[in-house]
């Protein structure tokens, strides 16, 4: 299998584009952050109303959620960052295998094909 590699010229805007993302991302968990009813410095923290805390507590485990998910998406980002420096960049981290292009230009960060994607959701 021959080895697969991406012209600069393809890969600088790809490298560009998520660096934005990255950027996108991290200022969003940041945001995240300030949204979190636990962080807020005027929480009441002791007698407080029942619905108070249950709304509280509910706003923590969405805000929780939505990090979660952030920090998932940093990672597949970074990762392709990463493939990019090492000229892995377009190829399967499980296979080896060419991504399909149209998978990447929907999916920049993609570091799996199709194939093995799935066979990982399974």
């Amino acid at each position: 299998m021959a080895k697969v590699i991406f012209p600069v010229s393809l890969l600088e805007p790809i490298k560009q584009f998520l660096h934005l993302e990255e950027r996108k991302l991290s200022k969003r968990k940041k945001d995240l952050d300030e949204q979190d009813p636990f962080n807020d410095r005027e929480r009441v923290v002791d007698n407080a109303a029942v619905d108070t805390d249950a709304s509280e507590q509910f706003g923590h485990a969405t805000v929780e959620g939505l990090k979660r998910e952030v920090d998932r998406k940093l990672i597949q980002v970074r990762k392709a960052l990463t493939r990019i420096k090492l000229g892995k960049y377009g190829t399967c981290e499980k296979c080896g295998e060419m991504i399909d292009t149209d998978r990447l230009m929907v999916f920049p960060e993609a570091t799996m094909c199709v194939k093995c994607e799935k066979k990982k959701e399974k």
